[in-house]
């Protein structure tokens, strides 16, 4: 088995062995990677160069994947007040990277960054405090998937 073989196979078994919350905090951490990675293509003068667009664009994109996975997994019914707000939160979210794509706006990735990696040591702690029981067995545990 080659070395990608077995990273990809270790990474389907760290999902499907995650307690929900985990899933949460994989999402979030996949984010804020996507989003290190569009900021580094930005040169010493706030610039990306012609031939980093593409990739630039391809990050955020992976980036606002991710968002709308988070927005489908609420459960506006069960989580009310907390999903409305998280709702409202990832709509922005996707909003400003919509923005940064076209404009390349750094100030608004690192902003964006800033947030989703403030939700995601939330969601560690949230993550840990259930015990890291695996989803399966711990159906609707925070209520945020249907």
């Amino acid at each position: 088995m080659s070395y990608q073989n077995a990273y990809t196979a270790y990474q389907r078994t760290n999902v499907n062995t995650a307690s929900q919350g985990r899933l949460v905090v994989l999402l979030y951490e996949g984010a804020i990677k996507n989003l290190n990675n569009a900021i580094s293509l930005f040169d010493e003068n706030d610039k990306i160069k012609a031939c980093n667009i593409e990739q630039f664009g391809i990050h955020i994109q992976k980036t606002q994947a991710i968002i709308t996975e988070l927005q489908v997994t609420l459960d506006m019914d069960k989580g009310k007040d907390i999903a409305r707000n998280l709702m409202s939160l990832y709509l922005y979210f996707n909003e400003q990277l919509m923005d940064a794509n076209i404009n390349h706006d750094k100030a608004k990735l690192q902003f964006v960054l800033k947030m989703i990696s403030e939700l995601a040591d939330s969601w560690r702690q949230i993550a840990n405090s259930e015990a890291n029981a695996p989803a399966a067995k711990v159906p609707n545990a925070l209520n945020i998937v249907g």
